[in-house]
């Protein structure tokens, strides 16, 4: 007929007739979904989730100073001999490890490990010397060969030199010493005070250029002297 409206096709008229009963259905779901929890339904000891996750990173960050200090404490542990592991916080000292190293050598010697050695009845070769920097081991090898030594080396026998006839001269001037010449002795002290001062101050210079461990003192006037008293 003309100017009837058509009717919707089935399909549509059953998402129409389905679609009251569907929202009935969804609103609980949704409603319950996206609800906040009800405090009283959880109970009152139960903290937020932000609250919670921070306390527990709060203890983890806590117990890592202390996982990580038992990890040093085990590495430091696996680098000692096996005769001294085990021993929890107990100090040990330089001398223990030296004790553990004459033990094995001299139980390596009962053994017999050190008679049949590579190089044995053979000179040793100490011309390379392991401890030192090959650059300065190379330059004292040429000045050996060409009969000089380092500038330390001959400072050294000086300042060793001087040291001993200077106390030589003031265990003189000490046993000349007498009450009625009180300003001999004067002259004598201030000589032998200027000397020192030389000295000292080339005890300084090789200080500075020796090899570290290899220092010397210096002269001290009151020291030298109460050993003369």
């Amino acid at each position: 007929m003309v100017g009837a409206v058509a009717a919707p096709p089935l399909r549509g008229r059953i998402l129409t007739a389905l679609l009251p009963s569907l929202r009935l259905g969804l609103r609980p779901l949704w409603s319950f979904s996206w609800a906040d929890p009800d405090p009283a339904s959880t109970g009152s000891t139960s903290t937020p989730p932000s609250s919670s996750s921070s306390s527990s990173s709060r203890r983890q960050q806590g117990k890592l100073p202390h996982r990580l200090s038992s990890v040093v404490d085990a590495i430091n542990e696996r680098k000692l001999p096996p005769e001294l592991r085990g021993r929890g916080n107990a100090i040990r000292s330089e001398t223990d490890i030296v004790n553990v190293v004459e033990q094995r050598i001299w139980h390596s010697m009962e053994e017999g490990h050190f008679e049949n050695l590579p190089g044995k009845g053979r000179p040793l070769n100490l011309n390379p010397n392991p401890h030192v920097d090959p650059a300065e081991d190379t330059l004292y090898r040429i000045l050996s060969r060409n009969g000089c030594a380092p500038e330390w080396v001959e400072l050294n026998k000086e300042i060793r030199s001087k040291i001993t006839e200077w106390r030589l001269a003031l265990k003189k001037a000490w046993a000349n010493k007498s009450d009625h010449e009180d300003s001999k002795w004067q002259d004598d002290s201030e000589i032998l005070k200027a000397q020192m001062h030389d000295i000292n101050d080339r005890v300084l210079r090789y200080n500075l250029i020796v090899p570290f461990g290899r220092q010397m003192f210096g002269l001290k006037w009151e020291k030298e002297i109460a050993k003369l008293e």
